[in-house]
């Protein structure tokens, strides 16, 4: 193998960060595949400050940085770095460019309520076609909203709005910018007009020049500072707007082929949906409760939010606490030998977004709905693993019904894919096939838009020729069981959308 590029990726998650480094091959045969190596991890914890939870963002700059020092350390000599993060939070900067306090967390209590309020004062009809998103309590506008209500004296002397990724790129670089996938997660940037809703933002009291005008995944943005070469040792390194909302580089480096196809991004939380060449704006997609989301490629994903394995990792983190330490596998293990069927929770049920107390959330659902209560680890697990297949199902009919399309199966990509009862119980609950891979999907698609930045892929197409030329895919077939009808009609009775 001759090395020809080498570029850097930082993945940031809700509980962790990764740098990972990219080395596009060839081979004697002439085949390019692309090699990854995950160089740095550290922990992304959210900060309690009084009522507020806060993102400890100079804790991730000192991190990145130790992941570019790493990179050259070990002798790779990265050409390019991009950084992909969670969609919506931002920082805000003062008129010297500094960062007015820490950002908040997408979690924080202060949205609770706010999306009502906002649809009183603007309309959710307008709302929607004004942003083609699914009204999520912590989307930008209402953070920026609650920031408003509170008289909070940052929007009074802030000068510029980043979001995450492009926030961190300009620690790094002193250049700022905004991304177009992350603008289009904010409920502020208008897709049918392709512009800021300075309008709505008006409207809200939300200042109207904070915010730049966005470019596209494969701009190059700068170099890193002066300073920062010379804190680290390092040489001149390109920064590159990649789809630095993580869920679009996830989808980037789906496997797929030319057909229409549909994804799951899987972790904290899932993302169903897919992809399409512009918006789909219309009432039954508001009614269905789907988001438009800017992609890398001039693509716009159709997509739905769903808690995810978030349910799953509040349990764990509170049996921890408690004593009873259960890995993920175990618990998997576990989970399968208990009874089928024997409770079931609707994942987006609202008590389930926030911090703590997530065992007796699930009991008083069950409670509520008239099923029996889990009694030990196995049947959480269980309940939990079932009822996110059921509601994956769901949403991919609902995808069909919007689209018009029918899809052969669906591309499951991510973290959650680990966990491969989950992707059997899908593939059953679907009734169709599922292809799992790649694992590290944002951190991958990261990387393919900084190949596409250098010209090394051509174009989408190429780029995920060369995923699925590099990484193994897992194939699931479904197994029929009438019981997975009767579980879904059960599902479909909790009455969600």
């Amino acid at each position: 193998m001759a090395n020809q590029t080498t570029v850097l990726a930082f993945d940031l998650g809700a509980s962790s960060g990764r740098a990972l480094v990219g080395r596009l091959q060839t081979g004697e045969s002439g085949v390019r595949t692309l090699e990854v190596t995950e160089i740095h991890r550290f922990p992304n914890h959210a900060i309690q400050v009084g009522n507020h939870l806060h993102w400890d963002i100079l804790r991730l700059l000192h991190e990145m940085k130790k992941g570019i020092r790493t990179a050259f350390q070990l002798g790779y000599g990265p050409a390019t770095f991009g950084i992909d993060t969670w969609g919506v939070d931002f920082g805000l900067l003062d008129a010297n460019g500094e960062l007015i306090g820490n950002p908040y967390h997408y979690r924080d209590p202060q949205t609770e309520g706010l999306i009502e309020e906002v649809n009183a004062l603007v309309g959710k009809e307008k709302l929607f076609r004004e942003s083609g998103l699914q009204l999520m309590p912590f989307n930008t506008i209402y953070q920026l909203y609650a920031m408003r209500k509170a008289a909070s004296p940052k929007l009074d002397i802030a000068r510029t709005l980043l979001l995450t990724p492009d926030l961190l790129a300009y620690l790094l670089t002193g250049i700022r910018s905004c991304e177009f996938s992350m603008a289009t997660t904010t409920a502020l940037y208008d897709p049918g007009k392709q512009a800021w809703n300075k309008a709505l933002m008006e409207r809200l009291g939300i200042p109207s020049d904070l915010f730049l005008e966005p470019v596209h995944p494969g701009t190059i943005v700068g170099p890193l500072s002066a300073e920062v070469m010379a804190e680290l040792g390092v040489p001149a390194m390109q920064a590159v707007a990649v789809g630095t909302h993580d869920t679009e580089s996830a989808v980037a480096a789906v496997p797929a082929g030319d057909e229409p196809f549909a994804f799951l991004v899987c972790g904290t939380w899932s993302l169903l949906g897919t992809e399409m060449a512009g918006p789909l704006l219309t009432d039954e997609t508001l009614a269905l409760d789907f988001s438009n989301e800017g992609g890398v490629g001039g693509t716009y994903q159709l997509l739905k939010n769903i808690m995810g394995l978030w349910i799953l990792q509040e349990c764990k983190r509170e049996w921890d606490e408690q004593g009873r330490e259960i890995g993920f596998g175990e618990l998997a293990a576990m989970a399968e030998k208990a009874e089928p069927f024997r409770s079931l929770i609707h994942p987006d049920d609202p008590r389930f977004f926030g911090h703590g107390g997530m065992v007796d959330k699930i009991r008083a659902f069950c409670v509520e709905t008239g099923q029996p209560v889990p009694r030990d680890e196995a049947e959480f697990a269980r309940c939990i693993i079932e009822s996110l297949a059921l509601r994956y199902r769901q949403a991919l009919e609902q995808a069909e019904r919007l689209t018009g399309r029918v899809y052969a199966g669906l591309h499951m990509v991510g973290g959650g894919i680990q966990n491969t009862l989950l992707c059997r119980f899908t593939a059953n609950a679907i009734g169709k096939s599922v292809w799992a891979g790649p694992v590290e999907a944002s951190a991958i698609g990261n990387l393919l838009a900084q190949l596409l930045a250098t010209g090394e892929c051509r174009d989408l197409r190429e780029a995920r020729a060369l995923v699925a030329a590099s990484f193994p895919i897992d194939f699931y077939e479904p197994v029929v069981d009438a019981s997975w009808e009767n579980a879904y009609e059960k599902f479909v009775g909790f009455g969600r959308t």
